[in-house]
């Protein structure tokens, strides 16, 4: 085994004629699978670190429920450690692998009788003032989660991948395991819907 290649495999790199300690932290997502797939518990780490936060994100916009939507995202990177080996990098990115994991598994929870909890029945609003901005502001996205709410959960998918995640239309597609061309037109039909719905609620609320 050449030099180099021996210090590296003992946790250094060599740069400019010296050696620093080798960091998951500056690998690539598909560099980590790799070590993930190795069953290198620190590789996970580093990519549940990235990547829970958008993953939770994604399955609340379906499933509408914190406590469900954090069982998702633990049961998702589950899911990736039990099968990294079937992991592909030349067929899609890793965060694009996993958000299909994300998006299967609220599809099937959506589908699932619920029974919201009774502390969950009233919302009581905090007692300090807050800026009149804030609260329009607030008013707006309790409006817009209240409209996105009512969106079939593929469109609800689709909005939150390419608007809210800031996907692109290629990535989202394969996502979704749709074409691009088939993507286009979900996202342009739950753009519709969700504008159709934002502006019920506030026609419902005028005359209320």
């Amino acid at each position: 085994m050449p030099a180099v290649v021996a210090r590296q495999s003992a946790g250094f790199r060599a740069e400019a004629g010296c050696l620093r300690p080798v960091s998951l932290e500056d690998d690539s997502d598909e560099a980590l699978m790799l070590a993930v797939a190795a069953r290198r518990q620190q590789a996970f780490r580093v990519l549940m670190a990235r990547h829970m936060p958008s993953a939770i994100r994604i399955a609340q916009r379906i499933v509408r429920d914190a406590a469900e939507a954090d069982d998702i995202g633990q049961e998702a990177f589950l899911r990736v450690w039990n099968k990294a080996s079937s992991f592909d990098p030349d067929i899609a990115r890793f965060s694009t692998w996993l958000y299909r994991i994300v998006l299967n598994l609220s599809f099937d929870r959506t589908r699932k009788p619920r029974h919201a909890p009774i502390e969950d029945a009233a919302e009581v609003a905090a007692g300090d003032p807050a800026p009149v901005e804030t609260l329009i502001a607030a008013q707006q996205q309790r409006l817009l989660e209240a409209a996105l709410a009512e969106l079939p959960e593929r469109q609800r998918g689709a909005i939150a991948l390419f608007h809210m995640e800031g996907l692109s239309g290629e990535e989202a597609a394969r996502a979704m395991n749709l074409s691009p061309k088939a993507f286009e037109s979900l996202l342009g039909r739950a753009r519709l819907a969700l504008k159709k719905e934002v502006e019920r609620q506030q026609d419902d609320r005028r005359r209320a």
